[in-house]
């Protein structure tokens, strides 16, 4: 498994970061460093190995969303939301089906006497996303 588009979307992913810690806040959880670019890479290798026909712009834009969004606090999404589709100017944002995670999610809250809203589902949704590719968090 390979990029054929590799230098391309390198030079992306280094525009987002470079764009993100320009134009975001200053936050000391935001890290824009080699860290966080391995962390992009490692999303996109586990996005190519789980569906290697996928189309490279949508796939690294869905690891960097899968990786940022998370991390960043409200008033700085729409800033990183403009980013990304500056950078990707005709790509989608790729629609997720977590249909058998997000049917447990709604269960157990329903069982914990909790609703189910959908600020607090996507952030069980990222939470996931996040332990996939990090190794522990805080």
């Amino acid at each position: 498994f390979g990029f054929s588009n590799a230098k391309i979307l390198a030079r992306k992913i280094v525009a987002t970061f470079k764009l993100a810690s320009e134009q975001l806040s200053s936050q000391d959880h935001y890290d824009y460093g080699m860290r966080a670019v391995k962390t992009v890479i490692m999303r996109a290798g586990i996005l190519k190995r789980e569906d290697a026909k996928m189309d490279e712009d949508v796939l690294l834009l869905r690891a960097l969303r899968d990786v940022n969004i998370p991390k960043f606090l409200k008033h700085d999404l729409p800033l990183f939301e403009g980013i990304i589709s500056d950078l990707f100017p005709k790509v989608k944002k790729p629609e997720i089906d977590y249909g058998v995670l997000m049917n447990s999610l709604v269960l157990s809250c329903k069982e914990d006497g909790l609703q189910p809203v959908d600020p607090f589902l996507e952030k069980c949704i990222q939470f996931y996303e996040t332990l996939i590719v990090r190794h522990g968090v805080m």
